[in-house]
């Protein structure tokens, strides 16, 4: 699992991943009963936005729970890994971003704990869903 880097969130550059072909994100965070609405909100309102915004193509969103927490997953879509560094870059850069981060935290406390992140790549032989590009 490639490593994060712990204050921005954002996948950290010394990792290996493939840079020609397309890669899908699987990203998991651990979210808070105490404020789980309010971090939907801000995601749904404000996050996919700005996301978009950056170049994400969010495929799918999730909520997992289990008998220890409760998670957020959701898998991104990127053309290559580079675009896939620079859009989180750009992201963690974006202002409004920021500004909506600082104020929901300030109304609501620390939203996120944990965060896990895979990169992967499509088996040649995996099965798509209808609509789902293959790289």
């Amino acid at each position: 699992m490639p490593s994060l880097n712990a204050h921005a969130n954002t996948p950290d550059s010394s990792v290996a991943v493939p840079s020609q072909d397309a890669v899908y994100q699987l990203r998991i965070y651990e979210i808070f009963e105490t404020n789980k609405v309010a971090f939907h909100q801000r995601f749904r309102d404000h996050a996919m936005r700005i996301m978009a915004r950056h170049g994400f193509d969010i495929i799918a969103l999730w909520e997992a729970k289990t008998h220890q927490r409760t998670e957020f997953v959701y898998v991104i879509r990127w053309p290559d890994a580079d675009t896939m560094r620079q859009g989180w870059k750009n992201l963690m850069a974006d202002q409004e971003w920021s500004a909506i981060k600082e104020k929901s935290a300030a109304e609501h406390g620390a939203m996120v704990g944990e965060i896990q992140e895979k990169v992967m790549a499509l088996t040649d032989y995996s099965l798509i869903p209808a609509g789902l590009p293959r790289p």
